[in-house]
């Protein structure tokens, strides 16, 4: 049974010169998992302090297999990743 977990990532204190660099890689990882339907929401918070991401997945582990790919994940523009269930 699909669940819905809320992504938080928190940017480096880089994050402002990675983000530019890294962001058409994140956006060609999302857009499949989005045309799929499993990306519900996302986008950075406005306060600059990093993105969120509304995934579907059938586990947690999932979750955290697809965040942990992400290219924003992989090349350091988030310092930290939280990963909380979630109910619509």
């Amino acid at each position: 049974v699909p669940m819905l977990f809320v992504m938080i990532g928190h940017d480096a204190p880089d994050a402002k010169e990675k983000r530019p660099v890294h962001r058409p890689a994140h956006l060609d990882h999302l857009r499949p998992l989005a045309a799929a339907g499993r990306v519900k929401l996302a986008g950075p918070l406005t306060d600059g302090s990093g993105s969120l991401i509304v995934l579907e997945a059938d586990s947690r582990e999932q979750a955290w297999a697809t965040i942990a790919r992400d290219p924003y994940v992989v090349n350091g523009v988030f310092s930290r990743v939280d990963l909380h269930p979630f109910v619509q």
